[in-house]
């Protein structure tokens, strides 16, 4: 039996689909939302023959991948996340890149030597690297206007990724790939009346005007930390807010802090109270987003952008500090 286990976010999802346009599969599907990335643990190893890793971070998997390789299963996995060390087998086929400037779909479109390119546009903008995203769609002759299109397209299926469970969502993210597989041209999908993708722009619009009045926790040349309300809208924006104020402040990292739910009948309890915290590295020195997060019990992600998922409230304060303290530091 083949699994496909992939992020609920746009890089995961498109990259799968390119895969599956290109080579198509009976498989059991494996996701969750955006920050569900320890996937690998939810393969039955005992009817796993094999599987398609994408997305998801090579270090955080480590244990369970290990367990499918001693068992003798063939694993693809495609990754622009630390990586750590990588297990040396036969049964693993790896493309593992953590440059700052490459997606996981990137790494499939270059795989499958750009078959269904404009999907890897979508996705290339949708993780917010719009260099890489624009290089790409100049080459293959995309005009403004389709470009445009694209990216809005990779914004809005990243945002359906983003929030603490799936009921969260507007789309589960399997359902979502699996609507999106049926349009092997992304620009019949962008042109199709009231498409997923007219239904997510709305649905992204109406949180993203939420977000403006997000409360601002700390402002300094380099670093900007704000608040977002402890409700549903608040966790599908986290992440693309995160990158819409990385595009207007380039040059400054940028913190978005949810409050994640806790009982709080006594007083005790109150110190159980975390936050889940996006941190976008400034998009003119995309580097250490991934290694400041990872220094945190539940954070994680890649040179540009990262996470924690539970970061205890009496710690923001040294993340913060941490986070100013490595911009003053580095180097553009």
């Amino acid at each position: 039996m083949h699994y496909d286990v992939f992020n609920g976010d746009a890089d995961g999802i498109i990259a799968l689909v390119q895969l599956r346009l290109v080579e198509p599969k009976e498989s059991v599907l494996i996701t969750g939302v955006k920050r569900d990335i320890s996937l690998l643990k939810q393969v039955d190893i005992t009817t796993a023959t094999s599987v398609t890793v994408l997305d998801i971070s090579l270090e955080k998997n480590i244990q369970s991948l290990q367990g499918l390789l001693d068992n003798q299963v063939d694993v693809f996995y495609v990754d622009h996340h630390r990586t750590g060390e990588i297990p040396s087998s036969s049964k693993l086929t790896t493309l593992l890149n953590t440059d700052a400037n490459i997606c996981t779909s990137l790494l499939v479109n270059d795989f499958l030597q750009g078959q269904y390119v404009n999907w890897a546009i979508a996705a290339a903008f949708g993780d917010n690297m719009h260099a890489s995203a624009k290089a790409l769609a100049v080459k293959v002759g995309l005009t403004e206007a389709e470009q445009a299109q694209l990216n809005e397209l990779g914004i809005y299926i990243n945002y359906n990724g983003y929030g603490a469970s799936v009921e969260d969502l507007h789309f589960h993210p399997a359902d979502l790939y699996q609507a999106l597989l049926k349009y092997p041209d992304p620009f019949t999908l962008i042109n199709e009346k009231n498409s997923l993708f007219w239904q997510l722009k709305q649905a992204y619009l109406a949180d993203m005007a939420k977000a403006q009045s997000a409360k601002v926790i700390s402002e300094k040349t380099n670093v900007k930390a704000v608040q977002l309300a402890d409700e549903a809208w608040a966790r599908r924006v986290s992440g693309v807010f995160g990158n819409d104020l990385a595009n207007q402040a380039p040059d400054r990292a940028h913190i978005v802090l949810t409050l994640n739910k806790v009982n709080v009948n006594e007083t005790a309890q109150i110190d159980a109270a975390s936050y889940t915290l996006s941190l976008r590295a400034p998009l003119n020195n995309k580097q250490g987003a991934g290694d400041i997060c990872s220094q945190f019990p539940t954070g994680g992600g890649r040179a540009a952008a990262a996470g924690v998922n539970e970061l205890p409230i009496s710690q923001l304060d040294e993340f913060i500090k941490h986070v100013e303290s490595y911009y003053q530091d580095s180097k553009l």
